[in-house]
């Protein structure tokens, strides 16, 4: 990861707590983690629009029977 081992990252941690404190890193965690569903969504919610469009356009180009 970054080329990060497990010392630095333990640092990382460290400072962090420090800096924030350790009542906002769980503040911080759960905003992240709904702001990462957010992008998810949003993400699958784009392949399925061009997905669709994609089917409507091959049904518009072939013959009806």
């Amino acid at each position: 990861m970054f080329g990060l081992g497990l010392p630095e990252l333990g640092i990382i941690a460290v400072v962090a707590i420090l800096i924030l404190g350790p009542k906002k890193i769980p503040e911080l965690g759960n905003a992240l983690g709904k702001t990462l569903r957010s992008f998810k969504e949003g993400v699958g919610l784009a392949d399925d629009e061009s997905a669709q469009k994609e089917n409507e356009k091959e049904e518009e180009g072939q013959p009806k029977v």
